[in-house]
């Protein structure tokens, strides 16, 4: 006997029974579960990324600076050209290093005045991650022959000290003897974190370097960028044992541990959001699943006198369990697919950048995660169906079920 086939007859029976809008609504039901998951995996793994690019951006995944016990953006100068940077460079699993110095210091206007950092930059920077924050203006161009007097600074300082691409401004660094220089204003960005935008003016390396009176192979660090967020942890832990003891290696998450913390809750959230998800699909499927077999109790004690064993009604059972199953999965992945492509793609639902850091709902759609979705609300149903369909399959007796009325 296929049972394929009678399943699918038995199912079709109900368009003249009351169960047919609970059937419709338990497929809604596990298509709304499936969206749901969806949306908040996507969503997760969408604004990790987009938090994670924003720090690296301006900064990297490892950073290597002077061995200090206080954290400062005066940091202790180094010499760029030793033995552990050649051996870091043939890492495969190290993108880019790019070298750095920073001198902490005051933007002044006619009548405002901010506090900054001042990071120099040279040709190394990795502008290809950085650029896209630019909201006016341009990079800076780094030139071997002349130092540049041109800065990046972010919209915030821009907007306190009324500033503009073109500008001129005058910047005080507080040292023995006291400080001045002048800067053009060649290009503002934007990044919406806050410990970013609120300190940080890109200028040439070779500034700072003159300002804090260092050699030209002086620097206050190395930003390295790696292949695979992934391999953070034991990357750092490499490059803390490849360099000098006077020298320390910090991830960006010890860098920013505040930020890193608050993306670890959204899994938290997300995994809660996923166990009630399924705990409803459960639910919602086994009470559709005794209606149809209280409805069907007829038909299946005439199959058992036809012939059909015990093994073989409890088949009939979990397939027609399994096609309502499919349905919602189906009926999810496609509804759920489409919105994450649309928000993905346009931006469609926005967001405020002052609470949430990005502008609109980040979405990064993962194959991995669509599959083991659909694997998860699949066996769960599935196999909680089990154990009430080998026991009503057992209770169902010929005689009685063919007495059976509804």
């Amino acid at each position: 006997m296929n049972l394929f086939a009678l399943s699918k007859t038995l199912l079709k029976s109900e368009q003249k029974n009351y169960s047919k809008p609970i059937v419709n609504i338990t497929i809604t039901g596990v298509a709304l579960g499936v969206m749901l998951m969806l949306f908040a995996l996507f969503i997760t793994a969408g604004y990790k990324k987009v938090i994670r690019d924003k720090m690296i951006s301006l900064g990297s995944h490892i950073r290597i600076s002077s061995l200090e016990e206080n954290y400062s953006f005066d940091l202790k100068p180094f010499d760029r050209d030793q033995k552990f940077v050649n051996e870091l460079n043939k890492n495969p699993h190290i993108k880019n290093m790019q070298f750095y110095a920073t001198k902490v210091g005051i933007l002044k206007t006619q009548d405002q005045v901010e506090g900054m950092v001042l990071k120099g930059i040279d040709s190394t920077f990795s502008w290809q991650l950085f650029q896209i924050h630019i909201i006016d203006g341009n990079p800076l161009q780094y030139c071997q022959d002349s130092i540049s007097n041109t800065i990046l600074i972010s919209k915030t300082i821009a907007s306190k000290l009324q500033l503009k691409v073109g500008d001129k401004v005058a910047a005080y660094f507080i040292q023995d003897p006291p400080r001045q220089r002048n800067f053009t204003v060649e290009g503002i960005y934007e990044t919406g974190l806050p410990e970013v935008d609120t300190r940080f003016v890109l200028t040439d390396l070779r500034q700072v370097q003159k300002l804090n009176d260092w050699e030209t192979n002086e620097v206050s660090g190395i930003e390295l960028l790696i292949d695979d967020f992934n391999k953070l942890e034991n990357l750092g832990k490499l490059v803390h044992q490849e360099i000098p003891y006077s020298l320390k290696a910090e991830t960006i998450k010890q860098l920013y541990p505040g930020i890193f913390q608050w993306l670890a809750l959204t899994d938290t959230n997300a995994l809660v959001l996923i166990i009630i998800t399924i705990i409803v699909c459960i639910i919602t499927i086994i009470s559709t699943f005794f209606i149809i077999i209280l409805e069907q109790t007829k038909n299946i004690g005439i199959l058992k006198t036809l012939g059909l064993n015990h093994k073989q009604v409890v088949k009939l059972f979990m397939i027609m369990a399994s096609r309502l199953i499919f349905r919602g999965l189906f009926w999810g992945n496609i509804i759920g697919l489409s919105v994450s492509i649309l928000q993905a793609t346009f931006h469609i639902i926005p967001l405020n950048p002052a609470t949430y850091y990005v502008s609109y709902i980040p979405i990064t759609i993962y194959p991995f995660t669509l599959i083991w979705v659909n694997l998860l609300v699949f066996v769960s149903c599935f196999f909680t169906l089990l154990l009430p369909a080998f026991y009503i399959s057992k209770r169902i007796l010929p005689i009685d079920a063919i007495r059976f009325d509804l």
